[in-house]
């Protein structure tokens, strides 16, 4: 069974897990490797809920903790020279961990980034689904 769809074919129900913080060591340069510094990442997770809100079944959705805890091992276990690489990482191992995914999207702030610009950071955001996987 699918997820209920958009017009678009778009999944429409929706778990969302906003701005897990990370202190990590991605960058290009070295200060970054050395000192660290903090990241946020979002989910935006496209799966079929019907059957966990119709039935309040927790085995029906996906684990909050277990997207959490991936985000972490991954976003603090490995190190990216580009946080667009740490947001594959994380989208790719959210499909392959729970089957129940259709499509996520993986957001990674990244507010301390070292640009020679007054900003309130950088962001990337990507969105792959299970035929991508």
């Amino acid at each position: 069974m699918s997820a209920p769809t958009s017009r678009r074919g778009e999944a429409t129900d929706r778990i969302i897990l906003d701005r897990i913080a990370l202190f990590a060591y991605h960058g290009l340069h070295p200060e970054e490797e050395r000192l660290g510094q903090r990241f946020f990442v979002s989910l935006d997770v496209g799966i079929d809920l019907r059957e966990a809100g119709r039935n309040d079944d927790w085995n029906a959705t996906a684990c909050y903790a277990k997207l959490t805890q991936l985000v972490q091992e991954i976003g603090v276990g490995q190190r990216f020279r580009t946080i667009e690489g740490l947001a594959e990482a994380i989208a790719a191992a959210g499909l392959a961990a729970i089957d129940r995914i259709e499509r996520v999207t993986v957001r990674v702030d990244k507010p301390a980034a070292p640009v020679p610009a007054i900003i309130d950071g950088i962001a990337v955001e990507i969105t792959r689904t299970r035929a991508d996987a």
